[in-house]
């Protein structure tokens, strides 16, 4: 029951962090490894993408209730995602991920360096329609869909990035774009943990229903706040990255 019950704080926190800039893996996968150490790692992978999902989903639509997002890029990329996500998956059983983390590393760093020194990032909508935009939604879902298949970290603040810097959303937009992303590089992964088996449900289930509260919560912060508070909490994530993965790299 202990185990339950600390694992629910850590899915609820993270579905609130995850609703408004990404990041919740930051939270609920380590939770779930230093509370179950000796889980076959499927299985955490698989339960971890159950109760994700669950907190993504109801993010997403509340977001969609409130924001008017434009569907036809937001939908585009998530296709991608969704293909690519599923092949980067793959791929990890013949090029080892770690490989590429120096330079996810470097890309955090310039991404993080970029937000703090251009103010007026994000802060104002600059969407205008073109056919290019949909060119760009493919990149951003293919590429960063095969990067969440692959190695993972930070996939929700890439896409908050990429959404403001080459689509033109502001902070808020994009956050809510990047749910419905998430929602189905979440659900491309569950298409092969749910048939092998690798979820544990009795976990799963009720840290989904803490993850939901945190996202309902984070999404109404998010609302009510506005662009400055994401961008904040969007660095203080990429910070935190930032340092996990140069840890894993120095100690790994």
């Amino acid at each position: 029951m202990t185990q339950i019950i600390s694992l629910c704080l850590f899915a609820f926190l993270a579905g609130l962090i995850d609703s408004v800039v990404g990041g919740g893996g930051l939270i609920q996968l380590p939770a779930l490894f230093i509370i179950l150490p000796n889980t076959a790692l499927p299985l955490l992978l698989g339960t971890n993408k159950l109760a994700s999902i669950a907190g993504t989903f109801v993010a997403f639509i509340r977001f969609s209730l409130q924001i008017k997002m434009n569907f036809a890029i937001v939908t585009t990329a998530a296709i991608a995602a969704f293909i690519f996500s599923f092949i980067g998956a793959k791929t990890v059983s013949i090029i080892n991920p770690n490989l590429l983390r120096p330079l996810v590393l470097l890309i955090l760093i310039a991404v993080a360096i970029y937000t703090f020194i251009k103010k007026d990032f994000g802060t104002q909508h600059k969407f205008h329609e073109a056919k290019t935009k949909i060119i760009y939604a493919v990149i951003i879902g293919a590429s960063i869909g095969f990067y969440d298949g692959f190695l993972g970290p930070g996939t929700g603040s890439f896409l908050i990035f990429a959404f403001i810097g080459i689509i033109g959303f502001d902070f808020l937009r994009a956050s809510a774009s990047a749910k419905v992303v998430n929602f189905c590089t979440n659900l491309a992964a569950l298409v092969y943990f749910i048939p092998s088996g690798n979820v544990i449900y009795n976990l799963a289930i009720p840290m989904a229903i803490c993850n939901i509260g945190g996202a309902i919560i984070g999404t109404k912060l998010a609302i009510l706040k506005g662009n400055k508070f994401i961008r904040n909490l969007f660095l203080i994530i990429v910070s935190t990255l930032i340092f996990k993965l140069a840890y894993d790299i120095v100690f790994s």
